[in-house]
């Protein structure tokens, strides 16, 4: 194949690639994570939501409103107990049914918006970033296509689109664009009972004040207030979450502290290559015969 370079173009997309070095070698100088607002930049409290199990019909009309409000399908197999049903490129959020020693238990899958996400502090190029809202949401302008972020996940959350010639990473963002503009998430506005949307600190009061006051119904946990170094979904149960799906075994600190000094001890040119060949690639498109690129 040949390309024709064109040397004005090239000059002027060399600030895109400049700018993608750049930032890479900043994070190797500070030994920050990728992905994380400063906490200092005001004082915004991360939203959450807190889901309660014990209220949850299985009515699956978050389901439904998460697919009306992006444009996907609505989901149309059944709930079925012992029948795991798994987020997917075209639902975010998914209703299962368990067979519980407390009886039948419905519980909603999806984003956990940790606080510390390991999928942001995989990513190299921002495109995976935890807003200073709280919602992990995914910036298609800035990914490069890795998909660090699916390995890095530890609830197995982003997913590629496999199938599609513009493939995307899709997941749960909390409807960050309905948050922004003082709005709440539908799959919440849809439900109201079950599944309800606040700051966590808030969230994490009430779920307290719940256990407190009905010992009984409840587990005495909160799934999500210490896991993973705490996660902007919360969960209540009466049954132990071991019966319901969850993974019981994760550690409570975050995840990217695993990797704090990772940086100093690796050569510097595998965490600058994926970075450099994203900006080669911003520099050099524009460069390309149209039919080339859009292949």
């Amino acid at each position: 194949m040949i390309i024709n370079l064109n040397i004005k173009t090239m000059s002027l997309d060399r600030r895109n690639f400049i700018k993608t070095i750049g930032f890479a070698g900043l994070t190797l100088a500070v030994g920050k994570g990728f992905g994380s607002p400063n906490p200092n930049e005001d004082d915004t409290e991360f939203h959450a939501m807190l889901f309660d199990s014990t209220i949850c019909i299985g009515c699956r009309s978050c389901e439904n409103a998460c697919a009306k409000a992006h444009d996907f399908p609505e989901p149309d197999d059944e709930l079925k107990a012992g029948v795991i049903r798994k987020t997917n490129e075209t639902r975010r959020g998914v209703i299962n049914k368990y067979d519980t020693s407390k009886g039948e238990l419905f519980v909603r899958n999806q984003c956990m918006h940790c606080n510390e996400p390991a999928c942001a502090a995989a990513c190299l190029t921002q495109a995976m970033y935890k807003t200073r809202e709280g919602p992990v949401i995914w910036r298609e302008d800035k990914c490069m296509g890795c998909r660090y972020c699916m390995v890095s996940c530890p609830f197995d959350v982003p997913k590629f689109e496999y199938h599609s010639a513009n493939p995307k990473i899709q997941k749960c963002d909390m409807c960050y664009d309905r948050i922004i503009k003082g709005e709440i998430p539908a799959c919440a506005e849809a439900c109201g009972d079950a599944l309800i949307f606040g700051t966590r600190r808030e969230l994490l009061a009430e779920a307290h004040k719940r256990i407190a006051e009905n010992p009984k119904d409840y587990n005495g946990k909160i799934y999500g207030e210490d896991v993973a170094g705490g996660t902007g979904l919360l969960y209540l149960a009466s049954a132990d979450f071991d019966e319901l799906g969850f993974n019981t075994k994760l550690q409570n600190s975050s995840y990217p502290e695993l990797s704090k000094g990772f940086l100093f001890s690796v050569p510097s040119i595998f965490v600058l290559l994926p970075p450099l060949l994203l900006g080669i690639r911003e520099a050099t498109k524009n460069n390309l015969p149209k039919e080339e690129e859009n292949e």
